[in-house]
């Protein structure tokens, strides 16, 4: 964390908004103690519209804002270890030539000390209003500007851009291409160009910078790299998406984007979920697979952990018996004397069926009744299915599978 409020040297890698881009002049080294900072925060699920627009409209305050005494910087809100989680932000930086090491997260910077000192100003993007944890912030923001429905109450010293468009960063690319086209180079153009659903200003973009590269072959690039696992470690996997139920049991379902034989495969295995079911205090580890046959069409396996063999025969034993939905589990082979593995026939029931199911196992043994508390909880906000990815009518060529088509959707998929 940045001591902010004692003036220490930031990092100036951690504050350069484009490295490496000629374009793009870098931080200098030194925070002045007592210099305000003008913090651009996207939502807590930092994805890639979250990022682009927290990116863009940094630069665009540091281009544009008269008020030379304040240092305008994006702020990833999730911690920096994350962020390797979200592999289609890293694809994105990569391809746009942004090193990660460049970004500030939220585990860098004391906003609330930025805040006590006086010195911080906060302009919210993909998102209008702060969570409860982040309450005390609240008299320190100054704009908003976000697509989702409007949840925050007028206020004169605070002015708000709430468009139902099809991505926050369309928002931002108007404000840019209205107010200040001259800041626009190729390199932002790419980082904008991938969220905007809007064909309006995708079109614009791409009338400035003819070299960029396709739509379609973008989003399937951005797709395949969502989705791409192989750079992360079993802990890794596991909290890429997970939820967590808590009871008398405590219950993890996590989702893994390849095939549960390869999973099961991974060398020390159920040393590692015995010490990751410890780590979170977990009684029960489910484990969703889901991967696809060459003609696309979805195929889903179910796996249940846990270090009490009774404990996970009474989970596995209530899912193969559920109904509604029926999950129509077989039980598969698993080189794991603790885990449970099945292939599941209902290839419509996604996590987000199962979590009812689970709820309700949890309230039968908790004695609980219907409409109490099930206890849900996310440790690790998900990796967002990104909604900007999706049926986007920019042209005729998106993706034919989504990314939240992949999560909760099989039901809208066409075949192929």
């Amino acid at each position: 964390m940045l001591d902010v409020e004692n003036g220490m040297t930031l990092d100036a890698s951690c504050r350069m908004l484009f490295t490496g881009c000629p374009s793009f002049p870098q931080a200098s080294a030194e925070l002045p103690s007592g210099r305000p900072l003008h913090v651009v925060l996207g939502n807590e699920a930092c994805d890639l519209d979250s990022m682009v627009s927290s990116l863009a409209y940094a630069y665009f305050l540091s281009k544009t804002c008269g008020d030379e005494s304040a240092l305008s910087v994006p702020l990833l809100n999730i911690r920096r270890e994350e962020l390797a989680l979200r592999s289609d932000n890293v694809f994105l930086l990569h391809q746009a030539g942004l090193s990660p090491d460049s970004l500030l997260f939220r585990d860098q910077l004391d906003l609330e000390a930025l805040r006590r000192a006086g010195r911080l100003r906060l302009t919210l993007v993909d998102h209008n209003v702060l969570p409860s944890s982040d309450a005390d912030l609240e008299g320190a923001v100054v704009e908003v500007i976000d697509h989702h429905a409007l949840e925050r109450a007028p206020s004169p010293t605070c002015p708000v851009t709430v468009e139902t468009v099809g991505s926050c960063a369309t928002l931002v690319t108007e404000r840019l291409i209205q107010k200040a086209p001259q800041v626009l180079d190729r390199q932002l153009a790419q980082l904008l160009y991938v969220t905007p659903k809007d064909s309006q200003y995708a079109a614009a973009l791409e009338a400035r910078f003819p070299s960029l590269p396709p739509r379609a072959a973008l989003f399937q690039a951005l797709h395949n790299a969502k989705f791409d696992v192989s750079g992360l470690n079993t802990e890794q996997m596991l909290v890429k998406d997970m939820k967590m139920l808590k009871g008398s049991l405590s219950m993890a379902i996590c989702v893994l984007f390849l095939p549960l034989e390869a999973f099961l495969q991974r060398a020390e295995l159920e040393a590692e979920l015995s010490s990751f079911c410890r780590k979170l205090a977990l009684d029960v580890l489910v484990l969703m697979s889901i991967s696809f046959t060459e003609d696309k069409r979805p195929i889903r396996e179910l796996a249940l952990f846990s270090h009490s063999a009774p404990c996970r025969e009474q989970v596995s034993h209530f899912l193969e018996q559920a109904g509604d939905p029926a999950l129509d589990l077989r039980p598969i082979s698993s080189p794991h004397a603790g885990v449970a593995a099945y292939h599941q026939g209902n290839a419509l029931a996604s996590r987000k069926k199962l979590l009812p199911l689970l709820k309700d196992f949890v309230r039968a043994r908790d004695g609980h009744h219907d409409g109490e508390d099930d206890g849900e909880e996310g440790r690790v906000p998900p990796t967002p299915a990104n909604s900007l990815v999706e049926g986007c009518p920019l042209d005729a060529g998106p993706p034919p599978i989504s990314a939240h088509a992949l999560h909760d959707m099989f039901s809208k998929m066409a075949p192929h």
